[in-house]
């Protein structure tokens, strides 16, 4: 007998495999192989097809089905490939039609009762699929909005097999069925968020702003309540909308992280918050089957905040460095290297001893010298080397609550404006070159004949690098810093005072 094939996809981090699923139906004894490196999910498919073809009244053959997943030594994971074994299945017994069903890639998983159940990663396996050439998808009714985000596609939503099999030709009654929903996405967490929620610290609402409008990373090291949560919770709030190709990445990232992503995409940078107690597999991602991204890759073009730094495993800590250089997160295994965005900002937030009283005004710090100094050690040297902005927050005085009340305090929405409008003087700037933001732009361009500044701008940081106060990398960190500092402040070049007050973002904790 002919075979039957269609096709589905096969993910490997973000990036998909379109996968040939061929089926042949012989003469031999009744039984079912499924053959291609299939996983132990994928592996069970045989009995969820059977059952759900025989509880929805579409005939499963009572002869050999051997089904194919093409190319066999592509690794293949989970039970999205259900709807497409059936369908090559029926195919290959001609009870639909066979052209209509090759001409599909088909993905979902089926339930014993025959109806499609939502699966994760839809977002990028119909990117894929359409970057593959395909121009038709069908989906479980409950992905078809998440499937429909991707433009020049036709995404056919089917809540069973049977109106899968009706769909393709099958000559069966139709049977209405409840379709398997997905939960809706979450309203924007930093809603509420105001930046004029926080009051004093006007060092550190000027430090986000600088982070914000140039993506650098930050280091906030103060006692219990001097607000460092408040202001890594309300940086996000002050970023610009993600740019479409900004929100595809985030949106897929999110489908395969199996959050809900509903009708449209993802439009304001994510903020991910984990607890200190998280392994560095749920930071960067991995698994033992399956690899998913981690809090990182889900903070892509957003906010990573670890509260209480030091608390987390240096393991953890140290796994973001890379990341943190190169904005890719790498995860290695035997057989395949999964790639995950990682262009995010990390801010740190720590106390600066294991009592947390250290250098506060109403407290006392019992802790030893030697203990203050193996707490902040656990931050190794390298990883806050990539730290651009690292800034002492005090607690607020009652004199300082009273004279907030007096003086009007910026808010989220002027804030945002001011780094919408650095953003574009940066963008403008850096035009010709492969860089948007001044956090991307590498030490040598910016020592070079294109942005070089004056021995007389440049002093300051110049004796700070003989003095060892910064080294080379730092001293790249502080000509960055200064150029965000001018697009804030609509400056063509950074001045001496812009390096000043650069140099001192830098280095607030240990001055």
């Amino acid at each position: 007998m002919p075979l039957g094939h269609t096709s589905a996809v096969a993910l490997l981090g973000l990036t998909g495999a379109i996968v040939e699923v061929e089926a042949d139906i012989s003469s031999n004894l009744p039984g079912f192989v499924l053959i291609g490196l299939p996983d132990a999910a994928l592996g069970e498919a045989r009995d969820r097809v059977r059952a759900a073809a025989t509880n929805t009244g579409c005939e499963f053959p009572t002869r050999k089905v051997t089904v194919n997943l093409s190319p066999a030594a592509l690794p293949k994971h989970g039970s999205g490939f259900d709807l497409a074994i059936a369908l090559a299945i029926l195919a290959a017994a001609r009870l639909v039609n066979t052209d209509s069903v090759a001409g599909v890639v088909h993905l979902g998983e089926l339930g014993l009762d025959g109806r499609l159940r939502p699966i994760n990663g839809v977002l990028p396996c119909t990117l894929a699929a359409a970057r593959a050439g395909a121009t038709t998808v069908m989906v479980p009714t409950g992905n078809a909005d998440e499937a429909a985000l991707v433009p020049g596609v036709r995404v056919v939503g089917v809540a069973s097999l049977l109106e899968a099999a009706i769909w393709h030709g099958g000559e069966y009654t139709p049977v209405p069925v409840e379709p398997i929903l997905r939960a809706a996405p979450e309203g924007a967490a930093d809603d509420d968020l105001d930046l004029s929620d926080i009051i004093g610290n006007d060092d550190a609402i000027q430090a986000i702003q600088v982070a914000a409008a140039g993506g650098h990373h930050m280091f906030l090291l103060g006692p219990p309540g001097a607000g460092k949560t408040m202001l890594a919770t309300r940086l996000p709030g002050i970023l610009p909308d993600l740019d479409a190709d900004a929100a595809l990445e985030v949106s897929c990232v999110r489908s395969l992280a199996g959050l809900p992503v509903g009708a449209s995409l993802a439009t304001r940078p994510p903020l991910e918050a984990p607890h200190h107690t998280a392994t560095a597999a749920s930071i960067v991602g991995g698994g033992s089957g399956v690899i998913r991204p981690g809090a990182a890759a889900r903070a892509n073009h957003g906010v990573l905040f670890l509260d209480e730094a030091p608390e987390f495993q240096r393991a953890v800590l140290d796994a973001l460095r890379q990341p943190l250089e190169s904005g890719l997160i790498s995860i290695h295994r035997a057989n395949s290297v999964a790639h995950f965005p990682g262009r995010f900002q990390l801010v740190l937030a720590a106390n600066p001893c294991p009592c947390g009283q250290y250098g506060a005004r109403d407290s006392d710090c019992v802790c030893a010298p030697s203990a203050r100094r193996r707490y902040l050690a656990r931050l190794s040297g390298p990883l806050l080397d990539r730290i651009d902005i690292q800034l002492r927050v005090a607690r607020i005085t009652s004199a300082t609550m009273r004279m907030a009340d007096e003086k009007q305090r910026v808010d989220t929405a002027t804030v945002r404006s001011r780094v919408v409008s650095a953003r574009a003087a940066t963008a403008e700037r850096l035009g010709a070159t492969p860089w948007a933001l001044n956090s991307q732009v590498p030490g040598p361009w910016l020592r070079g004949p294109h942005a070089r500044l004056g021995p007389s701008t440049t002093v300051s940081i110049d004796r700070a690098l003989e003095r060892g106060g910064l080294t080379m990398r730092g001293y790249d960190r502080v000509l960055r810093l200064a150029w965000t500092l001018a697009d804030l402040d609509g400056a063509q070049r950074p001045t001496a005072d812009h390096l000043g007050r650069a140099l001192y973002l830098r280095k607030a904790i240990s001055s």
